[in-house]
């Protein structure tokens, strides 16, 4: 981090205020928590154990149970932190909308109601401050749904409220991208369009693995042939992983290119060291992500093939958490760096404004087919691998 702010002032880089960046990375991190979790637990964590009752696959009887007591559990914490971080990110906005406000006085409800309240700039077709309001009662209708779960009660019903917070927990970020006056052009859309995109890919993808990483704690409770439901389990996130690397690299060459003139502006400028320390810890992830495809998911679904319940059980609930652990890290490490990402390296370096053009969009649509294919061949590979005939395949994991 002493790194990243020696080359941020020595590229002529504002760095953030400490306050900035807590509030904007705690923000990330509650956002993560509400659209990570509840999309994970309608696309994963519900279909699996629902397969796994319909087919009387559930371990010793209890393993769906303790799951969706540990899910729900988690849920309702997750509510508790995106509301305490979505008011301190609210404050945070209150602080730079005045000049020189203090951090602690933009913490007062009639400054952060002065700032709702606000009338519309000229030429704006919605006050800035009404886009916020609206923002922050649907996170409040939000967090108090999941919140909620911590009520017997209310964890009956947990799959329903699950899926009526998930459209709200998404809305929370789609609403403040909302602008309040018209974009200009094309690219400002496309900027808007691509920028939640990687909002949402990546808070799926590193509050999924929070997710399944808090779930794999229960293991001391699960019976011993939980292993082919948590099989079933890292199979379904792998896909949605998959689909999230895909909008997450797009999105963010995109982003990237709008931002970063030339490669030398990656260690030239604080904007571009920033992006350059983002940029490695995303590739750990994506090099986290091979191992699980290449190395455990085809062990996983040798040892399942073969019956080997104890292998089964120490890959699903062992090996792999360890390595989404890892991830976890890495993904908290990248929003930590993301507050530093403001303003552009061609501002700092004095170069031209990004101008797509047909051939900007070719090159896009290039990169988009390459990586589709890419994601294609490496499910295909991972099935392959999975179908080697080799004797005692989990003995060596």
């Amino acid at each position: 981090m002493n790194t990243l702010l020696l080359a941020a002032n020595t590229a002529g880089y504002t760095t953030p205020q400490l306050w900035r960046i807590l509030t904007k990375a705690g923000y990330f991190i509650g956002l993560s928590g509400a659209i990570g979790t509840t999309i994970t637990y309608a696309t994963t964590v519900r279909p699996s154990l629902r397969a796994a009752e319909h087919t009387g696959n559930t371990g010793d009887g209890n393993d769906a149970a303790v799951l969706r007591s540990r899910s729900a559990t988690y849920l309702a914490w997750a509510g508790v932190v995106l509301l305490v971080t979505g008011y301190l990110q609210l404050a945070a906005r209150v602080a730079r909308s005045g000049k020189g406000m203090p951090f602690g006085d933009a913490l007062a409800p009639d400054r952060i109601l002065d700032f709702l309240r606000a009338p519309a700039a000229k030429g704006a077709w919605i006050a800035q401050g009404t886009v916020y309001l609206v923002q922050n009662l649907v996170l409040l209708a939000t967090a108090a749904a999941m919140i909620a779960l911590f009520a017997p009660a209310a964890r009956r019903h947990t799959d329903r409220i699950v899926l009526a917070v998930l459209p709200a927990a998404l809305a929370v970020t789609l609403i403040a991208a909302v602008p309040a006056t018209e974009p200009a052009d094309l690219d400002r859309w496309l900027d808007l369009v691509l920028d939640q995109a990687h909002i949402v890919s990546g808070t799926v993808w590193l509050g999924g693995l929070a997710l399944l990483v808090a779930l794999a704690g229960t293991r001391g409770r699960l019976g011993t042939g939980a292993g082919p439901l948590w099989a079933d389990l890292w199979r379904r996130f792998s896909l949605v992983a998959m689909v999230c690397v895909g909008a997450v690299v797009v999105s963010g060459v995109w982003l990237s290119w709008k931002h970063v003139g030339s490669l030398s502006q990656l260690w030239t400028t604080g904007y571009g060291f920033a992006l350059l320390i983002k940029i490695a810890l995303v590739l750990g992830l994506v090099a986290a992500g091979a191992v699980n495809q290449f190395w455990l998911m085809p062990r996983i679904a040798l040892a399942r093939r073969a019956d080997d319940t104890a292998s089964l059980r120490r890959l699903t609930l062992h090996h792999f958490p360890k390595v989404v652990w890892g991830e976890v890290v890495l993904g908290v490490a990248v929003l930590a760096v993301l507050p530093f990402l403001s303003g552009s390296a061609r501002t700092e370096a004095g170069s031209a404004k990004a101008v797509s053009s047909g051939s900007v969009f070719a090159a896009g649509a290039a990169l988009v087919i390459a990586l589709a294919v890419s994601l294609y061949a490496t499910a295909k590979a991972s099935e392959a691998l999975s179908r080697r005939p080799v004797v005692a395949p989990a003995a060596s994991a």
